[in-house]
């Protein structure tokens, strides 16, 4: 059973500023995470906040389990000022 996934309007625009070459790995990731949020490398920070690595991109996302909602809110390039 999938989650359902949203993204914020903040995390589309990212998203659609990102190279055509690793738009489509983020793509697929998302695709992935709405199957099992749980894969991948992930990472929990500040509840409820979690983060899974693509390449040199975060993407920044919200996990209500009991809803099975997963709220993508950022996607950003790894910098030192990330996070």
């Amino acid at each position: 059973m999938n989650w359902t996934l949203v993204v914020t309007n903040p995390a589309r625009k990212s998203l659609a500023r990102v190279p055509e070459r690793e738009r489509v790995r983020l793509v697929r990731a998302l695709e992935a995470m709405q199957a099992d949020p749980f894969s991948g490398d992930i990472k929990r920070l500040q509840p409820p906040g979690w983060r899974r690595r693509v390449g040199d991109y975060r993407v920044f996302f919200d996990l209500y389990v009991t809803d099975r909602l997963l709220v993508v809110t950022a996607v950003k390039r790894r910098t030192s000022t990330t996070y």
